[in-house]
C-alpha cells in the first residue's frame, strides 16, 4: 500500500487527485492539507483536512504538492526531513525553490513537472523533434490559454515547451523569448520564441507551438478538456516516484518518453 498526502487539497487539482485517488488499487490518502485559513480545515474527505503537514508526514509514502509556492517549501522542508517521496505540480516555482528542490533530490526521490497529462508530455517530444528537423528557418510562436482565475503567466508548461526548443536551438531561453508584443516592436528575430497568454472563462488548458516557414505553418497543439487528465497523469506519477531511489524525475521519466 501506498500512503499518499496532498498539500493543496481544495484547490482544483487537489479535489480532482483524492476523488481519483479513491478508486485506486494499493494507494490510499492517508494525508490532506490546505492554508490555515482555509474554510474547509477540519472537513473530512477520507481524511481530516489539517493546516499542518509536519503533523501527518510520518504516515506517508508519498507528498503529492499542488498548493503553492509556499506550500510546495513546507513540503520541501517536510519531505527532507522525514524522508519521503514528494511529487510537485506548482507552477511558477521561484528560482529558490528549485533550488531548495535540487538540494534535497539527492536525500529523496522528487518529480517535479508543470504538466502531469501524457498527451502534454508527448507534445514536448514532439516539440523537441519538430525544432530539430525544422532548424532556424521556421519561426517559433507559442500560444498558451486557461481559465481566468490562473495566477501566472505564462503556464509553465508553456515555458517548459519553450524551454525544450531553446535546449534543441542551443540557446538560453532568456535570451530568446518574447513575452507578447506591443508597439513598434520591428521585425521579428530569427532566433526569436514567442510566448503569449490568454485568460478566459474556464478553459482548463490550451498549448498550440507554432512552426512558421515560407509557403507553410504547422502547428501542434494540446487541449484538456477535463482536469481528470492532469490527475490521471499524477496518479501514474505516485506509483513511479515510490519506487525510485534519491534523485530528480520529472513526468518523461515516468512515461519513459
Amino acid at each position: 500500500m501506498i500512503n499518499v498526502i496532498v498539500n493543496g487539497a481544495c484547490g482544483r487539482m487537489g479535489k480532482r487527485i483524492i476523488n481519483l485517488l479513491s478508486d485506486q488499487r494499493n494507494l490510499r490518502l492517508c494525508g490532506a492539507v490546505e492554508i490555515p485559513s482555509h474554510p474547509d480545515i477540519g472537513k473530512d474527505v477520507g481524511v481530516k483536512i489539517t493546516s499542518s503537514i509536519k503533523d501527518i508526514i510520518e504516515s506517508a509514502d508519498v507528498v503529492v504538492d499542488f498548493s503553492s509556492v509556499e506550500g510546495a517549501l513546507a513540503s520541501v522542508v517536510a519531505c527532507a526531513k522525514y524522508k519521503k517521496a514528494l511529487i510537485i505540480g506548482v507552477t511558477g516555482l521561484t528560482a529558490e525553490a528549485l533550488s531548495e528542490i535540487e538540494s534535497i533530490s539527492c536525500k529523496v526521490p522528487c518529480l517535479v513537472s508543470s504538466n502531469m497529462s501524457v498527451g502534454v508530455n508527448l507534445l514536448c517530444k514532439l516539440v523537441e523533434q519538430a525544432s530539430s528537423i525544422l532548424g532556424d528557418e521556421y519561426d517559433v510562436e507559442i500560444i498558451e490559454a486557461h481559465h481566468r482565475f490562473k495566477k501566472d503567466a505564462p503556464s509553465g508548461t508553456a515555458k517548459t515547451l519553450a524551454e525544450v526548443i531553446s535546449k534543441v536551438k542551443d540557446k538560453k531561453l532568456e535570451d530568446t523569448a518574447v513575452y507578447g508584443r506591443k508597439g513598434l516592436v520591428g521585425g521579428r528575430k530569427r532566433d526569436e520564441i514567442g510566448i503569449h497568454a490568454v485568460r478566459a472563462g474556464d478553459i482548463v488548458g490550451e498549448h498550440t507551438v507554432i512552426f512558421g516557414g515560407g509557403g507553410e505553418r504547422i502547428e501542434l497543439k494540446h487541449i484538456a478538456s477535463t482536469r481528470d487528465t492532469f490527475a490521471q497523469g499524477v496518479i501514474k506519477a505516485i506509483r513511479f516516484i515510490s519506487a525510485q531511489k534519491a534523485g530528480l524525475y520529472n513526468m518523461r521519466d515516468v512515461l519513459g518518453v
